[in-house]
């Protein structure tokens, strides 16, 4: 046994150890979100993940995200993310991206080589791509569809997308993503009344947590259940 992982172990068994460390998770985004989908997966074993996200860590980010601190404040997201993981787990693949995800550079990634995508992004342009991108590649995916103006972390819920509702966001992915036949897509979302609109929106430190573990978890029981 593995000392590192020996309790998790004792709940998904070796084999389910085996498949954690044998999966390849890539993390589009490393925010509030992504960024605690992206440790949480690491501390459960996961033995190979890229990161890509092309923003560098602000003081306005020390409210809520994992890799935010005074001393990392001005430093690129994705080596920050990957500095702190491979402290975690020294013998961790990781590769960075340092970009933001666009239609105009989705060719840069093989996703052939990813069992499992989190999209932790902002824009609905780079989510339809990497919807689109994942359904070419058979690749399972998982998409966030927000966590700003959210103070209720109890009213984030799993789902698929056309099952969603209150989200004003899921409402434009719905309607996105049946123009152009996507026929199922599981998301995490949350029915909880956004509390402010505006071009910047409000956080908190808990809420985008909770719906990165609520990812994480996800995936995680997709990959020992061997459902990628």
């Amino acid at each position: 046994m593995d000392k590192q992982y020996e309790r998790t172990e004792i709940l998904v068994g070796e084999e389910g150890i085996r498949r954690l460390k044998q999966s390849h998770i890539a993390v589009f985004g490393i925010g509030g979100v992504g960024g605690f989908a992206a440790e949480s997966l690491v501390r459960s074993g996961v033995g190979e993940i890229s990161f890509i996200d092309g923003d560098i860590i602000s003081l306005s980010n020390l409210n809520r995200q994992v890799i935010a601190a005074q001393d990392t404040v001005g430093l690129e997201k994705t080596e920050v993310m990957k500095k702190r993981c491979l402290s975690i787990n020294p013998d961790l693949s990781v590769h960075t991206h340092y970009v933001f995800f666009l239609p105009e550079n989705a060719n840069r990634f093989d996703f052939c080589r990813y069992d499992y995508i989190i999209d932790a992004v902002d824009t609905v342009t780079a989510k339809l791509e990497l919807i689109m991108r994942a359904k070419g590649a058979g690749v399972p995916l998982i998409s966030c569809m927000g966590a700003g103006n959210k103070l209720d972390s109890g009213q984030f819920k799993l789902a698929d997308i056309y099952d969603t509702k209150i989200c004003p966001l899921a409402k434009v992915m719905r309607r996105e993503c049946k123009k152009r036949g996507v026929e199922s897509l599981r998301v995490l979302y949350s029915e909880e009344q956004p509390l402010v609109r505006g071009e910047i929106p409000g956080s908190t430190a808990f809420a985008p947590a909770v719906a990165g573990l609520m990812i994480a978890e996800y995936v995680f029981r997709e990959i020992i259940q061997k459902k990628v």
